[in-house]
């Protein structure tokens, strides 16, 4: 299947299963668990072939991404994958991906709000690259990943 003009896996799953995935990944984010989340999730994204639900699974994953970088020390990780967060969920919403029960306006506004102050601190800091094996651990970003809002009903 191709997204964004590349070739990305597909394996058709059901709907019940990529909400479950869905579920699993976003139990993950809730208790910061980052690295699972994103695992949790990619079923869900490689199971639809609606561009619009692979938007918002993605945007999801890169912000689940991203704030692993986050915990590592990296800033221009974590302002990389906020970048592709908020561009796959921007997506996602003016497509009219499947309602899953979020609310994907307030979430954008949350991820906005820490791309910018990713972007300055990624800007100033001399940290651009993965931490190396054998290289001092660094210190996480002071930045908190945001709840995921639900939609109201």
């Amino acid at each position: 299947m191709i997204q964004g003009g590349r070739a990305k896996a597909y394996r058709p799953l059901p709907a019940s299963q990529r909400r479950a995935a869905l579920r699993a990944g976003l139990a993950a984010y809730g208790r910061g668990d980052f690295f699972l989340a994103h695992e949790r999730l990619e079923p869900a994204w490689m199971g639809t072939a609606d561009p619009a639900e692979r938007d918002l699974y993605q945007g999801l994953i890169k912000l689940s991404a991203g704030f692993v970088h986050a915990v590592r020390g990296n800033p221009a990780g974590l302002a990389a994958n906020l970048r592709g967060a908020s561009q796959r969920l921007r997506s996602a919403a003016s497509a009219g991906a499947p309602d899953v029960g979020l609310d994907v306006d307030r979430l954008l506004a949350h991820v906005d709000d820490r791309l910018a102050a990713a972007e300055a601190i990624a800007a100033v800091s001399p940290i651009g690259a993965p931490r190396r094996a054998g290289e001092p651990a660094r210190i996480p970003i002071p930045i908190e990943a945001p709840a995921i809002p639900r939609r109201r009903r």
